[in-house]
Formats: structure tokens, C-alpha cells, sequence
């Protein structure tokens, strides 16, 4: 049984428009969770561990205040276009597009305000809660009226993220949920003891911008062979890397399937992340650096945290043989990512 709860968590300032954000509070036996209506944040997410304890296992903040401020993301669904696009440009039917360039060269996460940073329409439903919006064509660069839903439901140890989207002109789109976890609970120094597996066969090598070359590299025999369980902090020194955010290529296809787990030996907690999408996008956290204020005044340093962003392959819109990132009037966008937290 899933109970759902809203309730006021505060107001956007007077120069982002006002307007009244919501906080839903999706509940079951083994998971708790709550997600604004801005940005569609999850902003707390307690799971149990082995003896039955609860802990919250995602950064953010305890205020909208931490939200509205300049923050790497946490919790949020990014778009219309997650992760890079190069040099924040694209060509379409023959028409050059300019986005809003917001890192290095290129264009992040949508540009300057992308879906992160804005108010969503919500519907509570029986077990979760459904946002809306309508992102207007031209925004931050992109072609067409796009009509997107982002739906939370959950059950039992289960929760369901699923994206849906429409558009009147042809645009580039791939969504994703962007939260940072740390198994040992938030605030926690770093992840080196958590094992993760990534079921890919290969990734894509990227550039000192972080745009991937064009290369699909094999994981074999090298440290981005995640397909066994590592334990994270012996991996990293392993191979002499400094982290990970970087695409793994996942086994294409429409249906449900099983992609990355993370265990945490310590606390006996297991997430595993099942999705549709064609991509995942590994990141340790390597730019955090204990400058944010995080919930109960945590401070967040590098490595931290963890984030598992299944969506499209970045800079797809410039890469003919990756995977289709076009939506086409008519037809629908829809990926579904599920999170299963257990304990071992």
C-alpha cells in the first residue's frame, strides 16, 4: 500500500516568477520518498538497511532556498536535452540551432533554465504523482511546442519514473532524473565501499570537454569494465582514475531490463536501476568539492555521492550512428526507469 501526501514546502522568489511549490510524499512499507513540483526534485529518498533502520540515501537540501540557488543538479529531471551537446549546437531539416552554452563549450542539461528550474503542474494519483508541462518552442533554442508528463509512482520497495513526451515541430529530447546516492546515507564522507555493476559491453571515450569522440570502445580489459561487481574507492586507484561520467552503452531495445546495481556492504542496502533507455551515464560526484550546505548542514565533497542517469547517449543529435534522439510531430516519447532498493 502507497500513501500519497502534498503539502507547502515554500514560494519561488519574486524574480523567478513566484508561484507556490508542493512537496508529494509517496510512501510504502520500505521507501519514502518526496519530490517538488519544482523541477520535479526528488528531494529525500529513505530506504531501509539490514536491520530495518531508515536512512536517506539522496543529496539535496532542507529548503527551497538550496533549490533555487546555482546547485549541480540534485534530484532534478534535467532536459529538454540531458547531458552535453557540443558547442551547444545542432542542424536540423536543414536549419542551424543555437542553444545557450553552460559548460565549457557546450550545452548541459538544457541550457540556462532547462526543466530543472522550473514549476511543473502536478496530479496526485493513487500511488504517486504525475507533473506537466508545456515547454514553449524556441525555449533555450529548442524547435517546437513540447508537451512533457513525468510521472512517480511507487510500490512497495519499487519506484517507477516514466517520461512521456509530444512535440509540434521536430526537436532533439532525452530525459532523465539526476539524484545523487550514497547508500551509507547522505552525508556520508564518500562512496569507495559501495560495488557496482554495469551491465554494458562498452561505453564512449570522450574528449577533455567530456563530448564523446564517436568511438563505441569496448569495457573489455579495461577499468570501465563494470559488468563484474567493484568495490569502488580499489577500482579507482586500480586503474588510476579520478572518477567516472561517462555513457555506458546499454543492450538496445523497448523492453524493461536490468542495467547497474550498487550494494553497500556496511549498511547491506542494494539498488538496482531497470530502464528502457539506450544509455546510462556513470558519475562519482568528481566535481563536488564540500562547498554546498547540504540537509542537516552535510557538507558534500567529492566522491561523495553517485549518480546513475539512464538516458539517451550525449551529443546524439551530432552523431548519426547513435542512437535516434529525434521526436518526430506525431509520434511519442516514453522511458520508464525503475529503482529496486532491497537489502542483503
Amino acid at each position: 500500500m502507497t500513501t500519497v501526501r502534498r503539502e507547502a514546502f515554500g514560494r519561488m522568489p519574486p524574480e523567478q516568477g513566484g508561484g507556490e511549490v508542493e512537496k508529494f510524499v509517496l510512501q510504502s512499507d520500505s521507501v519514502r520518498v518526496e519530490i517538488l513540483s519544482f523541477g520535479c526534485i526528488i528531494t529525500t529518498l529513505e530506504t531501509k538497511d539490514r536491520d530495518g533502520q531508515f536512512s536517506d540515501i539522496v543529496l539535496g537540501f532542507d529548503t527551497l532556498e538550496g533549490y533555487t540557488r546555482k546547485h549541480p543538479f540534485f534530484g532534478a529531471v534535467v532536459g529538454r536535452v540531458a547531458n552535453r551537446i557540443a558547442n551547444g549546437r545542432f542542424s536540423l531539416d536543414g536549419k542551424e540551432y543555437q542553444l545557450f552554452i553552460n559548460n565549457g563549450p557546450n550545452s548541459l542539461h538544457g541550457g540556462a533554465k532547462g526543466f530543472d528550474k522550473v514549476l511543473w503542474s502536478p496530479q496526485v494519483l493513487p500511488n504517486g504523482v504525475r507533473f506537466f508541462r508545456l515547454s514553449p518552442d524556441g525555449e533555450e533554442g529548442y524547435p517546437g511546442d513540447l508537451k512533457v508528463w513525468v510521472t512517480y509512482t511507487l510500490s512497495g520497495r519499487e519506484l517507477a519514473i516514466n517520461y512521456q513526451a509530444q512535440t509540434s515541430k521536430t526537436t532533439p529530447i532525452s530525459l532523465t532524473n539526476h539524484a545523487y546516492f550514497n547508500l551509507a546515507g547522505q552525508g556520508s564522507r564518500d562512496i569507495y565501499d559501495h560495488e557496482i555493476s554495469i551491465e554494458a559491453d562498452s561505453y564512449l571515450p570522450v574528449d577533455d570537454t567530456k563530448i564523446p569522440t564517436g568511438e563505441v570502445a569496448a569495457v573489455q580489459g579495461t577499468g570501465f569494465d563494470l559488468r563484474q561487481p567493484v568495490e569502488l574507492g580499489k577500482h579507482l586507484q586500480k586503474f588510476h582514475l579520478d572518477g567516472f561520467d561517462h555513457n555506458f552503452c546499454l543492450h538496445q531495445g523497448q523492453d524493461r531490463r536490468l542495467v547497474a546495481r550498487v550494494f553497500h556492504p556496511p549498511s547491506g542496502r542494494t539498488m538496482e536501476v531497470h530502464t528502457t533507455q539506450p544509455g546510462i551515464q556513470f558519475y562519482t560526484g568528481n566535481n563536488l568539492d564540500g562547498s554546498l550546505k547540504g540537509k542537516g548542514a552535510a557538507t558534500y565533497p567529492k566522491h561523495s555521492a553517485l549518480c546513475l542517469e539512464t538516458q539517451n547517449w550525449p551529443d546524439a543529435v551530432n552523431k548519426p550512428h547513435f542512437p535516434n534522439v529525434l521526436l518526430h510531430p506525431g509520434e511519442e516519447y516514453n522511458h520508464t526507469t525503475w529503482l529496486v532498493f532491497n537489502t542483503a
